[in-house]
């Protein structure tokens, strides 16, 4: 593993081998007991040490007090002790008075005043024992064994304090004694300076710590850090964002280089101009556009600075009565920009008089102004008129000052005289084989109306064979028309002008029998009645019998289903990673606290800003620094797991972090946390269905799964999670690598026996059977709120108790039907047990009929969606298929049961 460095900073309160001169510490009793004597350490320098050997002599009691110390805002302390210490065996005669140990105690004090030893006023910290010892013959061959003992001291109601030596009979020097306390180092993260701060008090403690921006930048988000207890830096929440104009060089917010600019805080960096612009300074947050070229107010200031559009070019017009369609083809030059429209302007008369007002009955399809197609229907201009039609182009700098006005072309045209099209028609007088037809006249003629023209033809002969009919008044009788039989009209005016557009519509279906259609429909029905009642009782009385198909099977009937890609198949880890999941811009996710650790690092909570999306709440895992090339793997490996699956009932993975550190994965916050927990948290407090609702919903996520050919593995409700609308999802993807790495899998902690199939304790035979089993596991979970499944057994006792037929009992006030299902999963042979599929189509029953959730009822109960009908009444049956309208008939006739049904026959 690699080594961990500390990167606390330790502030020195007494250190006694840099004191010049003597100590002159307070010594009870101050003769006989510890004495200060000068020698040399290692280096041949002289340092002050204290010394006592009274081992002879029986009940010591020799204490040693040191000056009063300051603590200096610390609020725990470190007592580093370098000390020799005679072994007791090596002094004859000694038996009983020598000990080999000394008491380290403190004692805080606001000011220095105290002359004396108060043994009373001393607080312990510990018993001090040598881990070497030495002897006579060491000292002889000046071999001394020298140890060194480190005590922590919470001193946080005084100003200062002292610390005391109780010799008991111990021959003990104190080579050196040195005091200190820890604080985390100033530090720059997330452009916010977090100053030098001391550790807590306790070894548990954090100290939050709030930021301070650099210069030129902003606070993105309240920055703050916790100071650990060891003098380290933990994950930092918020941060900072380069002023507009600057961006982070190091730590540092530093100006844009002239060229470059910033539009933004949130904006990764500076960047170069786009095209057609520049800046001429220093610290640009935007770049003014070249002479001639423009920007939009809605262009983005990384958007190329864009030209207006040239004129449309090659506009023609074909005249069609007093309709015009008008056709052109883009300007040659675009400007660089895609948001080209066009717009018409129009004027009656003749010459240049283009101000004549056009009415407000001209038609324009499909509009007149913010046009994007190149072709306009005019309609419903007067007849024998002259008009002007002026197409302009424009886009989203046209309107910019300096741009000038909009490019146009323009097209003189002159319009005919024609009839318009006629008002509604009537067809009145239908019989068997005729019918009359009347309409109104046209609201304007545009000159002498000479005839009317009917034209028809039967609707399936789509004007094969048809049939004109013309007529000086406003109506015709029409016969010789086939029985049953649709037909189309078309009917238009003529003047001199020529004929107007015709009005179509349509005729038929006038001599339907209605006794006869209802006579079928109604045979139909008693028809499916009986059928469907011989079907389904029928299936009612055969055996209960499982399909017997893997699920390796049932994926060649489905081709096209999306299969599970290995990412440990890539010999390139990072290939995987980038195919499977999508990059984050580490700019766009905003951690707001730590709610956990993971096996690679911390799990925090936070959101994820996206460009576009609405803001939304994730939990982020990171990998903690110091990592190897395997972690980064195994890491990683999860997030090209993850990022394949797409289904409601499946943990979504948003994206990760890979280009820059530390790495992490983002996916979705689940507000409820693991069902286990959340169940233990609200016990009692679900109804049956929404706890069966909940069982559904994990089982909609693992016929997902095993439809993909994946098998989860560790499938439990640890590793279920909850939303805040109590929707499941399955999660913790990182299980069957462990077991595949691991040839001793089996035997060890890392399989979750109590929640794995015997096949794959014993075998390693891991399928989605195995899931199955581990999902009836789920289910007893579930139903017991999170109990612990073989509660206080061991797991050898658990192998040996389901070997022998052993199966969880039902929890309490568990249905039979629930139950029933639970030990359909735990079948000995996993070919007995149901697919997820079949899992699912039984909850949905269950769902739809509660009654058969009641505790206790007896009901027949099946995953085999055809063997098993629940015990309904004929009125319940009937509502169920949609034919409850025949209830009345049949209790009529004597059909009270199911069963009577089968009795049933067409007549």
């Amino acid at each position: 593993p690699p080594v961990r460095v500390c990167v606390c900073i330790l502030v020195t309160l007494l250190d006694t081998r840099t004191v010049p001169g003597e100590l002159k510490w307070a010594a009870s009793p101050s003769e006989g007991g510890w004495e200060e004597v000068s020698i040399m350490d290692e280096k041949n320098i002289p340092i002050r040490t204290y010394q006592v050997c009274n081992v002879l002599e029986p009940s010591q009691n020799n204490w040693l007090r040191t000056d009063w110390i300051p603590r200096s805002g610390a609020q725990r302390v470190y007592v580093e002790v370098k000390f020799t210490l005679r072994d007791c065996n090596s002094l004859p005669g000694v038996t009983g008075t020598c000990k080999e140990t000394f008491n380290l105690y403190y004692h805080e004090s606001n000011e220095d005043r105290e002359s004396y030893i108060k043994e009373s006023s001393f607080i312990k910290v510990d018993t001090v024992a040598a881990d070497e010892s030495f002897t006579q013959v060491d000292v002889g061959d000046r071999i001394m064994k020298l140890n060194t003992e480190v005590r922590d001291v919470k001193v946080t109601t005084r100003k200062g304090f002292y610390l005391a030596f109780q010799d008991v009979g111990a021959c003990i020097a104190l080579v050196s004694v040195r005091v200190f306390y820890k604080t985390c180092p100033l530090t720059i993260r997330n452009l916010a300076t977090f100053p030098d701060t001391v550790t807590g008090a306790d070894t548990s403690s954090l100290v939050e710590v709030r930021g301070s921006c650099v210069n030129q930048s902003e606070e993105r988000e309240e920055p703050k850090m916790y100071c650990g207890a060891d003098g380290e830096w933990l994950v930092p929440i918020g941060g900072c964002l380069c002023n507009p104009g600057n961006e982070d060089k190091g730590g540092a917010c530093k100006a844009c280089s002239v060229g470059f600019y910033k539009a933004r805080s949130s904006d990764a960096g500076c960047s170069k101009c786009p095209p057609h612009s520049h800046s001429l300074r220093d610290g640009a947050t935007v770049c003014d556009c070249h002479s001639g070229f423009f920007r939009a107010d809605s262009d983005p200031p990384s958007m190329a600075c864009t030209q207006p559009p040239s004129a449309p070019q090659q506009l023609i017009s074909v005249v069609n009565e007093t309709s015009v369609v008008l056709e052109w083809a883009p300007p040659r030059r675009l400007g660089g920009r895609s948001d080209t429209s066009y717009s018409l302007e129009l004027g009656s008369g003749s010459g240049s008089q283009l101000c004549l007002p056009c009415g407000s009955d001209v038609l324009f399809s499909p509009g007149q102004t913010g046009l994007k197609t190149t072709r306009v229907v005019v309609s419903e201009l007067r007849a024998h008129t002259h008009y002007t039609f002026i197409v302009h182009s424009r886009n989203g700098v046209s309107q910019s000052s300096g741009a000038g006005a909009a490019q146009s072309v323009s097209v003189t045209v002159t319009t005919n005289q024609s009839v318009t099209t006629l008002q509604r028609k009537f067809a009145t007088d239908v019989t068997r084989h005729s019918l009359s037809l009347s309409w109104q006249q046209p609201d304007r003629p545009n000159g002498v109306i000479l005839e009317y023209e009917v034209k028809f033809y039967e609707k399936d002969q789509k004007e094969r064979s048809y049939r004109i009919m013309r007529t000086f008044s406003r109506s015709v009788d029409v016969t010789g028309l086939n029985p049953l039989t649709v037909y189309v009209f078309h009917v238009r005016a003529r003047t001199a002008a020529g004929y107007g557009e015709s009005y179509n519509f349509l005729v038929g279906d006038f001599c339907v029998n209605s006794a006869f259609l209802l006579l079928s429909v109604s045979g139909v029905g008693i028809l499916l009645l009986i059928s469907a009642a011989v079907f389904i009782i029928s299936r009612r009385r055969s055996k209960y019998s499982k399909t017997k198909q893997d699920s390796e099977e049932e994926k060649h009937l489905n081709p096209g289903v999306k299969i599970y890609v290995d990412p440990f198949t890539y010999e390139d880890p990072d290939q995987a990673i980038h195919e499977f999941a999508k990059e984050i811009d580490v700019s766009s996710i905003h951690i707001e606290r730590v709610i956990g650790m993971g096996e690679f690092g911390e799990v925090c909570s936070g959101r994820l800003r996206v460009q576009g999306k609405r803001e939304i709440y994730v939990a982020i895992k990171s990998l903690k620094a110091g990592y190897s090339d395997k972690q980064r793997r195994d890491f990683l490996s999860e997030a090209s797991i993850m990022g394949q699956f797409d289904h409601p009932n499946i943990i979504r993975l948003e994206g990760v972090v890979t280009r820059c550190k530390p790495l992490m994965i983002i996916t979705e916050y689940m507000e409820n946390g693991s069902l286990d927990a959340f169940l233990r948290k609200h016990d009692g407090q679900f109804t049956v269905i929404q706890l069966v609702g909940m069982l559904r919903g994990i089982a909609s996520g693992m016929k997902y799964l095993s439809d993909m050919s994946y098998v989860h593995r560790d499938l439990a409700a640890r590793n279920i999670l909850v939303n805040s609308n109590l929707v499941c999802k399955v999660s913790d993807f990182g299980l069957s690598r462990v077991l595949e790495d691991d040839p001793e899998a089996a035997y060890t902690t890392r399989i979750p026996i109590r929640w794995t199939a015997p096949e794959a304790i014993a075998y390693r035979k891991f399928t989605t059977a195995s899931d199955v089993w581990s999902y009836g596991i789920v289910m007893w979970e579930v139903v017991s709120y999170g109990e612990r499944p073989y509660w206080d057994m061991n797991n050898q006792d658990v192998i040996k108790a389901i070997e022998e037929g052993y199966r969880l009992p039902a929890p309490m006030d568990c249905p039979v039907v629930l139950h029933q299902l639970m030990l359909d999963c735990w079948e000995r042979e996993r070919a007995e047990r149901p697919t997820f599929s079949q899992i699912l189509n039984m909850l949905d029953k269950l769902i739809r009929n509660p009654g058969t959730l009641r505790v206790g009822s007896e009901v027949c109960v099946s995953v085999v969606p055809e063997v098993c009908v629940p015990e309904w009444s004929v009125c319940e049956w009937l509502q169920s298929i949609g034919l409850e309208r025949y209830r009345d008939t049949l209790a009529a006739a004597g059909y009270t049961s199911l069963d009577s049904l089968l009795a049933l026959t067409h007549q």
